[in-house]
Formats: C-alpha cells, structure tokens, sequence
C-alpha cells in the first residue's frame, strides 16, 4: 500500500508542493528515503523511528520506502519529519489516509514525541492555502502561519496530539496569529543636537526611498542618524508587511510569529562575508540585503567592507532582486532595500582637522573614499558631510522637530507618491521612477532645466546621476506639497551630488 502526504521545500522564498509518497512492502527490514534528501531529510528515519517507538507504535519487519516528489527538487531541512511520521502512520492503517492528503505538514519531532519549531511556516501557509489544504505545524510556528486567512491553520504540541486529531479522540485548535511587533523604538530625531543639513537630507531620503551617503568625522553623529531613520518612515502596508515576513520567516526571524509592521532597519558589521550581505551558503539563504527587503541596510565604515562585496550592491539597487547562482539551482530573493551608508573622511578620521589629521593628509582621504568605486558612488542620490559636533553644543536645547513630526510630512509625500503611481503599480515612490514614466512626472520648466543642465556639465554628472537628482527634486517639491519642481528644488538637489567620489 502507497499513502500520500503533503509538504513544502524552499526554493528561494517560495515554497513549492512536495509529495510524500510511504510503500511498506515485503522484504528485507529497511528504511529509505530518497528523492534528493540533505543529511538533515535522511537523518529523520532515525527521528521518526524513535519518536512512534516513543508511542508504542512498532514499526513491522518490512522494507519501508519514502519518495519525495519531484524527486529532482533537492530537499533540505528537517521540517521533513512530521509529514514522513504521517505518511508511515498512513500506510500502517493507523490514521486515515484521505484526512492525511488534505494536510500539508511540517515539523521537527524530537525522540520523545514533541514537535519542535521550524523555519518557513508563513510561506508554506501561502502554498497550503492555494492547493485548498490545511497546515499542519508545531504550534510554535502557528502562530506566524495564522495570518494567512485563507488556510485553516493548526499547531500541535507533539506528535501523538495529531493521531489523536485524525482518529477523533481530540480535536486540535485553529492556531492564533501572532502579535504585531512595533519595532521603531523611542529613538528621536531631536536627539542629535544640531546637524539641521542632515536631518533635512534624512526626510528626503525617507520621503522618496533615496538612497544616502555619509562622511564625517568620528563622533559626528552619523549612525545616531541613521538609526533614527526607522522613526521617520512610515509602516509598511499589509502587501509589504507579507513580503517581508516571508523572507524573515525562512531565516528563523519572527519572534513569537509576531508580523512587524515596521520597516526592518539592517546594520550588519563590516567583516560581514559576501554570502551573509547578499544570500547563500550551503542552502541559499537570504543575505542582508533581502532581510532588509521593504526597509533599511545601514552600511557603517563603509570603504572597510571587502571591495568585491561592496560590487555585488550595485545590480541589486537597480534591480531591487538578486539572483544567485548555483550549479544545481537558481535561487531568487527579492532585495528593493534604501542604503544608508557612513564613512569617516579617511582612516585615521581627521582630515578636516589640521591639528589631529595623520601625516598622510589629504592622501590618505582620497586613497581610503577611493576604495568606493565611482559606478558605486553614482548609485547614491544624496551624500552629505556631516561636520563635527562642538561640546558646548551638547548643552543645548533640542533642537529641530520631533521623529513624529518628520514623520508626517514623509507620510504626506508618500501618499502624494502613491497617489501618482497608482495603488497597482510596482513603483511606489519617486526613487523607482524611470524613463519615460519620469520625464512625466518630474517634468522641469525652462528655469530648472537650464540649472540642472549647468549643474551637470560643472561637476560631470552621468546620466545616471542626472536623473537622481531629478527623482530627489521631485521628492522635494513632494514634501512641499508643490505640483511642479521649481529652480529651488533642483538647486538643493544639486547640493546633496557634491560630497564624495566623482560620478563615472
């Protein structure tokens, strides 16, 4: 007799219908799995074994034989279990087989019994719902796969929970969704004393999804700022906040199966390998850069990251995706993150200031800001400096508005923004505009086209840095609530191009 169950593998961040086919036939003792298991799929023979023994449930003296199909999808992880445990209690007659084969499961059994969290729920819930089954998981993980409201969704503690579901003796309860997270924190722009230039650069990076670039001495108040940016921008939506979870699901990020509506805010250290800031490793997971997916990747000490990882960057911020490739598989993640990047002026930190810079100045600035490359350095469409904060400011009042405040007018020309692009668009703010759709919507009159032309031959714009200053000075009339874009706000764009590397 051939029972059937149901499960998912992960491939990239989808997940994709896996079949799990049990034979208990006549011959030699044996159990096989096969259908290109990882050490983790082949192990849970052991697992399952020792979990039923655990139950009193004796496995015969037959040859067992688990197909997973397709069997040329490779399988990893051990959320394979549970539905291996299901499909062996099928064939031996213990639970009915036709209320199995409208489950997809998945779970990690432990030898007494129990059922242990894993990773993916959220997306195997999207797959269950359009096949039309139920999900069956540890009730760890059900809580993050209950905000899918098209599955019937249910959590069991261990695995003699769910035989005593599918023969009637107890019926197990619909999981509950998990809480939504606030994860901005009371971090406030009126925190950082003085630096008006760059808090004014941050709402315009907010208020359009402009990526930035910071240099400034030690001690300025660069990652202050940055970290306040999440304070500022507004809370993803319902549609945001699912593509988001997905990813943070597969990395074993959501606590409690909590959805967080606000946007993640990714500060990875500077050693950080190329797969840990753009996805791979052994399973292909997602790197920062898709954790950061709908949000913020702060890159702190930025020349001090490898080159060849600062390179790979520049596809995925054009793009908002980022393939990576294998010999065996072809794994996407979507990545549509707003850069952040600090930097000190040069390696010692003191090259504006004659009386503590190093003997190398002003080599030193342009070998260390050198390490960025110039097609890197057009990818930002505001850099600013941030100067030296004197202590006898640190006195001082507070100053400027509060992060609610801030936070209203980037709400304001978001909507604006939304408004334009339209609710069915894949563009929602300014930054994502392009070609036609941008002489558009950021059309200049003859006053600013004379300016930004000018501004563009003096200081050697590319083409691609012609058009972000474009796209920040339309973000700028936004916040002003003004309909076209006036020689002023081209003008402040322009002054956000000046500071760091020449464009190439």
């Amino acid at each position: 007799m051939v029972s059937h169950a149901y499960t998912v593998a992960f491939e990239g961040i989808e997940a994709r219908p896996v079949e799990v086919q049990c034979a208990v036939t006549p011959g030699l003792p044996a159990f096989a799995i096969v259908g290109l298991p990882d050490k983790a799929v082949s192990e849970a023979r052991d697992r399952v074994r020792t979990a039923l023994s655990s139950m009193a449930i004796a496995l015969p003296s037959k040859r067992i034989t688990i197909n997973l199909s397709p069997a040329d999808l490779p399988k990893e992880g051990s959320h394979f279990d549970l539905p291996i445990a299901l499909g062996l209690l099928a064939a031996l007659d213990i639970i009915p087989s036709d209320a199995v084969a409208q489950t997809v499961a998945l779970g990690e059994l432990s030898l007494d019994g129990s059922l242990m969290p894993v990773i993916g729920a959220l997306p195997a819930a999207l797959t269950a719902a359009e096949d039309d089954r139920a999900l069956l998981c540890p009730r760890a993980s059900g809580a993050e796969a209950a905000w899918v409201d098209a599955c019937n969704v249910l959590g069991a503690a261990s695995l003699l929970e769910v035989v005593q579901h599918f023969t009637g003796q107890s019926v197990l309860p619909a999981a509950v969704a998990g809480e939504v997270h606030d994860t901005r924190g009371d971090k406030d722009l009126r925190d950082v004393r003085g630096q008006e230039r760059a808090k004014r650069a941050l709402e315009i990076a907010a208020a359009g999804r402009h990526h930035m670039f910071m240099v400034g001495t030690p001690g300025s108040g660069k990652s202050m700022l940055a970290k306040r940016l999440p304070s500022i921008l507004p809370p993803l939506n319902a549609m945001e906040a699912l593509q988001t979870s997905r990813i943070h699901s597969l990395a074993g990020l959501l606590d409690d199966g909590g959805i967080s509506k606000s946007r993640p805010f990714r500060e990875p250290h500077h050693t950080a390998s190329m797969p840990a800031i753009v996805g791979g490793g052994r399973s292909v997971r997602p790197g920062e850069i898709s954790l950061a997916h709908n949000g913020v990747l702060f890159l702190d000490e930025f020349p001090e990251f490898a080159r060849s990882t600062l390179e790979t960057l520049r596809q995925p911020i054009e793009t908002g995706e980022v393939m990576i490739a294998r010999a065996n598989a072809h794994i996407r993640y979507p990545c549509r993150f707003m850069l952040m990047a600090a930097a000190n002026p040069c390696r010692c930190g003191y090259l504006t200031d004659p009386a503590r810079a190093c003997s190398r100045a002003p080599a030193c600035g342009e070998d260390y800001l050198g390490r960025i490359s110039g097609p890197l350095m057009d990818r930002f469409d505001l850099r600013i400096e941030v100067p030296p904060v004197s202590f006898t400011d640190l006195d001082l009042p507070p100053s400027g508005d509060s992060s609610t405040q801030v936070a209203a007018r980037v709400a304001a020309a978001r909507d604006i923004q939304l408004a334009r692009f339209g609710e069915n668009s894949d563009i929602r703010t300014n930054a994502d505009a392009e070609g036609s759709q941008l002489d558009e919507i950021a059309a200049l009159d003859s006053e600013s086209r004379d300016l930004m032309r000018k501004a563009a031959e003096r200081f050697g714009f590319s083409a691609r840095g012609y058009h972000r200053c474009i796209r920040v000075a339309r973000t700028i009339a936004d916040l002003e609530g003004s309909e076209a874009i006036k020689r002023p706000h081209v003008a402040e764009a322009v002054s956000y191009r000046l500071t760091g590397a020449k464009d190439s």
